[in-house]
């Protein structure tokens, strides 16, 4: 990757998942820069490596090519008024990971013209597994494109998308989806305990269950149909259990529930536009 220079204003989880990640990568620590008024949170991003660390926004992306917005939605306008001048100054592309803040918004605050990306990623980014959903600005030029690419790259998948509307979408399926996946593996938990189970004995096969699925349908050559039809032997156990989830109806129930989290997430987006200054 090339080492440009790289701003987090915010020293959270997703700020520490992100640097890891580029270190990892192999990005310059001399080139990684963050900002955030806790110091024991800039303490947590030193343990990574030898980054450059502040507390004032500005100072902090004075040199930026980059700088990735990394604070809560609530105190994001006071973010954005304190780089905006520099942001101007460097011509620096702003990636923003910030839910519900849409690209307008930002634009608004930092200048027209201002090149920006927003970002849906997702908790499994911790984990340097994590998939983000990008969309770009008519700003945003190619090398800049790679870059943000190549940036939200190295803690996962990449998805880009050419409306900025679906990143509601992507926020209803990824962003929130990991915790679906942890209510099924709970409720499998409790079932299995139900049946006699101890609660340590399934806990551990729901999870092992898990991840092999996940890992079947990310290396597998063919699609998730064939691979549950391989699973579901006619008149077996599966079939069973299948036919129940058919028939009270799951596929809806998920529908209803992602097109819940997708309309929250345009209301959000609605709102931080009429609240921007």
């Amino acid at each position: 990757m090339t080492n440009a220079a790289i701003t987090l204003i915010g020293a959270g989880n997703m700020a520490s998942s992100i640097i890891g990640g580029l270190l990892d990568s192999g990005h310059s620590a001399a080139d990684l820069h963050a900002a955030d008024p806790s110091a024991e949170s800039l303490t947590n991003l030193r343990r990574l490596g030898p980054i450059n660390v502040h507390n004032d926004n500005a100072q902090a992306c004075a040199n930026a090519d980059v700088v990735i917005l990394a604070v809560k939605p609530q105190v994001m306008h006071a973010a954005l008024a304190s780089i905006a001048a520099t942001v101007r100054a460097r011509g620096a592309l702003v990636i923003s990971i910030a839910a519900g803040t849409t690209v307008a918004s930002i634009e608004n605050a930092l200048g027209s013209g201002t090149a920006i990306v927003r970002c849906m990623p997702n908790t499994p980014a911790l984990l340097g597994a994590g998939a983000s959903g990008l969309y770009a600005n008519a700003h945003v030029n190619d090398d800049q494109r790679a870059l943000a690419d190549n940036i939200l790259g190295a803690v996962g998948l990449v998805q880009w998308v050419d409306e900025e509307a679906l990143l509601d979408a992507i926020t209803a399926l990824s962003g929130s989806g990991p915790a679906y996946f942890f209510l099924f593996m709970e409720a499998m938990i409790n079932a299995g305990c139900a049946m006699g189970l101890s609660r340590d004995c399934a806990t551990a096969l729901t999870r092992q269950t898990g991840l092999g699925a996940a890992r079947m349908a990310l290396e597998s050559d063919v699609d998730l149909v064939e691979l549950r039809r391989r699973v579901t032997s006619p008149g077996g156990t599966t079939e069973r259990a299948v036919e129940c989830f058919e028939h009270e109806g799951l596929r809806d129930l998920v529908a209803h529930a992602m097109t819940a989290a997708q309309q929250r997430a345009a209301d959000m987006a609605a709102a931080s536009e009429q609240e921007t200054p």
